[in-house]
């Protein structure tokens, strides 16, 4: 694997990260005040810096390393994380995520917006920091700093005048814990490469810390004389003992992106050999006095500089308080480590069952839609086989025709499980919707809250592709026209903060996505007036609402009464219909003044493969989708109504239905069929209601391969794409709305004419 390899699984894992960020940050926004979600947030920052000093992205690195020491301000309850403060870390996550992108891609970001993020940062880390501090003090803290050094046998000096110390970090932060778990030691060595891609070894120790207990000891034994020592070196390494219920795995999690930089062991060791492991004998060590001030907030003491040289007295007065607590923590595990025994194992058990349930491989897209290809050419082929035995095997009972079905049953299988590795739920596109919905906040100076639901309904990967761009002008039409100013709201009696909901469901066998807000609804004398002036409609046209509401699409159509920088140019909903049309989907609007508007959009679930019913018409085989049809009719005389001059009715449950004969309307023929002579298919689109399809006969319901009919030949009218049967013919899959809304007066290329201008 080269580094291009290398560094595209790194902005594949940022992408991972940036989304857990955001979602931390809302979670925290919406009052969620759980250690382990700030515990996240600071881990994908952490995580994302560290990659990126390991790819040299230096503005990557400088930007996550200000906002990282600021999250860790929030991890160690040095600043509350009020709504004002997670305005600032909600900007920072986007321009993280433009630094990502422009990392990956080659583009560039604004950098008076990063610079003014990194101030607003960095005054939130030293400046509210300590207003916000304040936390409890640590039971004895204070007597255990005082405690005298006659106390405490003094280690050996050698002939520098040093001695060692073993530094806990557990007595400077949580309280220890309450059962003993087992221990894991590092041994920890960094390379000049670690600090020169933005790592610090000081804040890896920190983060080792919060694992729990830990004892720390450095080694300067290849610290050189000043003369002789080049600041871009690395001299000092650490043996470290951590005793934390996270493992091995936990542990190594900290040095994720900094293995590939230093020298690293990490071991766990039996409860019997703890204590001594830990023993000075079997940790020679250069002695140093660990200086506090390393581990001030974002690791302001570089770990690669000199220590401080102390005097011989304060080394041994240094030597004896920290042995004193290290002495005092281990007497405390000790007390707690039988009856935690149990405990740690069941953790150990669940930890071990959690990661099995999680694993997870990351393929190639290109690799998927092979297979994908090729399980579709297996359907093709077992079709052929299965419609040749069929013709060749009268009674139908012969072991081949047995065989094929169960490897007709099997292919299904196959297909369905291929077709699962694709899909993917919607929630990376839902998050990022919520940083569309801040910026035009911003711009627009609304306040707005995004509400998701159904984040983990999975779709195609295609079908989540080209969701964005719809997504977002559907969004912006939200808060922009959508919405009122928050005073007018309140005049209204309505929360000054108006909501946008973003729901996904599967429904039918295609998954339904509603983005639904509680402004004031569709202007629909407005529209009209526009529509008029804009020569879209005749000044005494008679529209339902449905229609006027449906006037918006239109291409070159906009209310805004000026231009902006987000609305006013006709540009929008147009693209909307043409991107979910492009899917083969549909979209209505749902209107009440006063009280909001809801668009709902429905999509196939999947662009590769189709449940379809294969009929006949007019001496052409044709598909239409099964997630359309209601039921099948036989028409009788009695059931059949003319209406106008060339209009033909259908009863159906004391109801009337359109009948189209689709054989017309595609000019596969000059003269409407008999009804009676035909199938009558109850269908319904979007916008259309339900109309009864006339086809000559049905031939079966199947699940065929869906071909791109216009990027291998060219668009046809009322043809939504093409597929391959049994017998080697191309069959033409049916684009139902193409059809009803022909049936509605309309020509077919006329219709196509409104669906490509909106």
């Amino acid at each position: 694997m080269d580094m291009n390899e290398i560094k595209e699984i790194f902005f594949q894992e940022c992408e991972e990260q940036l989304a857990e960020l955001e979602s931390g940050l809302l979670k925290l926004n919406d009052g969620d005040r759980d250690p382990e979600t700030v515990n996240a947030v600071f881990r994908a920052v952490h995580s994302i810096k560290g990659g990126a000093g390991a790819f040299g992205l230096d503005d990557l690195v400088s930007f996550a390393h200000v906002f990282e020491t600021t999250l860790d301000c929030v991890r160690s309850n040095k600043l509350e994380p009020t709504q004002d403060v997670l305005k600032v870390m909600l900007k920072s996550a986007d321009v993280l995520a433009d630094l990502t992108n422009a990392a990956r891609d080659g583009g560039s970001v604004d950098e008076s917006r990063s610079r003014t993020l990194i101030r607003e940062l960095e005054a939130l880390a030293h400046g509210e920091a300590p207003a916000a501090a304040e936390p409890a003090p640590k039971p004895a803290a204070a007597p255990k700093a005082a405690a005298p050094a006659p106390v405490v046998e003094q280690p050996a000096v050698n002939d520098e005048g040093f001695q060692p110390i073993p530094f806990s970090f557990g007595d400077f932060d949580e309280e220890p814990a309450d059962h003993y778990v087992p221990t894991v030691q590092v041994a920890f060595k960094p390379k000049k490469d670690l600090y020169a891609k933005g790592n610090e070894a000081v804040l890896l120790l920190r983060d080792v810390s919060r694992l729990g207990e830990m004892s720390v000891y450095c080694d300067m034994d290849a610290l050189p004389t000043l003369d002789k020592m080049n600041p871009e070196e690395a001299y000092f390494s650490w043996k470290i003992s951590v005793t934390t219920d996270k493992g091995e795995d936990g542990v190594r999690s900290v040095f994720e992106f900094a293995e590939w930089d230093c020298d690293l062991d990490i071991q766990t060791v039996e409860e019997d050999v703890v204590g001594e492991a830990a023993s000075d004998e079997e940790l020679p060590m250069q002695p140093v006095p660990f200086d506090l001030s390393m581990l001030d907030e974002g690791g302001a003491a570089a770990a690669d500089e000199p220590a401080v040289i102390e005097s011989d007295a304060a080394a041994a007065v240094a030597a004896a308080e920290t042995a004193t607590k290290v002495a005092q923590v281990a007497s405390r595990a000790a007390e707690n480590a039988k009856a935690a025994a149990a405990a740690s194992a069941a953790s150990a058990a669940q930890a071990s069952q959690a990661a099995a349930a999680g694993q997870t491989i990351r393929v190639d897209l290109d690799r998927v839609d092979r297979l994908i290809n090729l399980v579709g050419e297996l359907v093709i082929n077992q079709a052929m086989l299965s419609q040749s035995v069929v013709e060749n095997d009268n009674n139908g009972t012969s072991s081949i025709n047995m065989g094929l079905e169960e490897l007709q049953q099997l292919t299904r299988e196959i297909q369905d499980s291929v077709m699962a590795i694709r899909a993917q739920p919607v929630k990376p596109v839902f998050q990022r919707m919520a940083r569309t919905v801040r910026e035009i906040a911003d711009i627009t100076g609304k306040s707005v809250r995004l509400i998701t639901e159904g984040e983990n309904t999975e779709v195609d990967k295609t079908v989540i592709d080209k969701l964005a761009e719809p997504l977002t002008h559907m969004i912006r039409n939200a808060v922009d026209h959508g919405l009122e100013m928050p005073e007018k709201r309140e005049a209204l009696g309505k929360n000054p903060e108006g909501t946008v909901r973003l729901t996904a469901k599967h429904r039918s066998g295609r998954i339904v996505i509603e983005l639904a807000d509680d402004g004031a609804g569709i202007n629909r004398e407005k529209v009209r007036q526009k529509a008029i002036d804009n020569d879209l409609i005749a000044a005494d046209a008679n529209l339902s609402d449905e229609e006027i509401d449906n006037l918006i699409f239109h291409a070159g159509f906009s209310t805004a009464d000026k231009v902006s920088d987000l609305s006013g140019r006709g540009v929008g909903m147009d693209v909307v219909k043409r991107s979910i049309q492009a899917l083969g989907g549909r979209i209505s609007i749902s209107s009440k003044p006063g009280q909001g508007s809801v668009f709902t959009m429905s999509l196939p679930l999947t662009l590769a493969v189709l449940d379809g019913m294969v009929v006949t018409v007019a001496g052409q085989t044709l598909v239409v989708p099964l997630t359309a049809i209601v039921e099948t009719l036989q028409p009788e005389a009695s059931a059949i109504h003319s209406f106008g001059a060339s209009q033909r009715l259908i009863s159906i449950r004391n109801s009337f239905c359109p009948l189209v004969d689709v054989g017309r309307i595609l000019n596969f023929r000059n003269t409407q069929a008999n009804p009676m002579d035909g199938v009558a298919l109850l269908v319904e689109s979007e916008g259309g209601g339900q109309r009864a399809l006339m086809v000559d006969a049905i031939q079966g319901q199947r699940q065929v391969v869906i071909k791109s009919l216009e990027a291998n030949y060219t668009h046809v009218p009322g043809i939504a794409a093409a597929t391959i049967l049994g017998d080697g013919r191309v069959a033409l899959i049916l684009d139902v709305d193409a059809v009803v809304a022909a049936s509605r007066g309309q020509s077919l290329k006329q219709d196509i004419s409104l669906a490509a201008t909106g």
